[in-house]
């Protein structure tokens, strides 16, 4: 069994800094995280290769501080990882990163499932793992809380998909990419013997060079159909405080009930 892990290193979400000429985010130098959805994709990655054996690598797109997320997912337990760094891929959307991405996977070889977070808390699209099911034609199934079956000599698995209006189990075949939520396990802690691992280990680069099969049209900035045109703060929020003072909870909670009744709040 070969599970491939799509992470994305954050920035902290107090950290959040936008280059006014690019209307992209500034990362570099910045506080970053795993994005929080993808290390339940790397503990649910662990877990069926704990099961089924196998190995797990992991892959990230982003600048040469996205190491340290890669360290840290082998530190919880994959195998290999690789950075995808190059200044083609500045700038991608959504739609440029899986393309991105699914040439990278193109190079990894087979494989038996693409496990991706839902969604990354920086643009919360939700678009990235689809997309690189869709460069890579394989099914997806997303929103997933619970593997019920995973079986890669027959090629099944059979999941169960969170949705707002309840549960859905589905089967299909292999290879698949899964987007997961956070129901779905408890990632572990990346251990001493895990984190000495990760500190020794020289993760490669690849950059659009070592991307043979990718059109250099379809990369970066380029290659994004999308666009940001403008970014704006919304305006502050109007409004006014009152406070109540009293010598008694009740004789406050009192004012403030009067407060209400002649605002016709209650």
């Amino acid at each position: 069994m070969r599970a491939i892990v799509c992470i994305k290193q954050v920035p902290d979400t107090t950290e959040v800094k936008i280059n006014p000429e690019t209307n992209t985010l500034i990362r570099e130098g910045v506080a970053s995280i795993v994005n929080p959805f993808d290390t339940y994709a790397i503990e649910e990655a662990l877990r069926l290769k704990e099961q089924h054996g196998g190995t797990v690598t992991v892959l990230s797109m982003g600048p040469a501080q996205a190491k340290e997320a890669l360290k840290e997912a082998v530190a919880m337990g994959a195998d290999e990882a690789v950075l995808l760094s190059d200044r083609a891929f500045a700038g991608s959307d959504t739609w440029a990163t899986a393309y991105t991405l699914a040439q990278a996977i193109r190079r990894l070889g087979e494989f038996d499932v693409i496990l991706c977070g839902k969604q990354a808390i920086d643009g919360d699209t939700g678009q990235v793992g689809p997309g690189i099911a869709r460069q890579l034609q394989i099914p997806q199934l997303t929103y997933i809380c619970r593997i019920q079956e995973f079986d890669p000599a027959t090629k099944r698995v059979r999941v169960e998909r969170l949705l707002e209006e309840g549960r859905e189990v589905v089967t299909c075949t292999l290879p698949v990419l899964l987007t997961v939520v956070k129901d779905i396990n408890q990632p572990r802690y990346p251990t001493f013997t895990g984190i000495r691992r990760a500190t020794r280990m020289e993760i490669p680069t690849w950059g659009a060079a070592e991307l043979a099969t990718a059109n250099a049209d379809y990369l970066g900035l380029k290659g994004s159909p999308t666009q940001v045109v403008r970014i704006f703060n919304p305006p502050a929020r109007g409004g006014t405080v009152t406070l109540f003072t009293a010598d008694t909870p009740s004789d406050g909670a009192a004012q403030l009930a009067e407060r209400l009744l002649a605002d016709k709040v209650i």
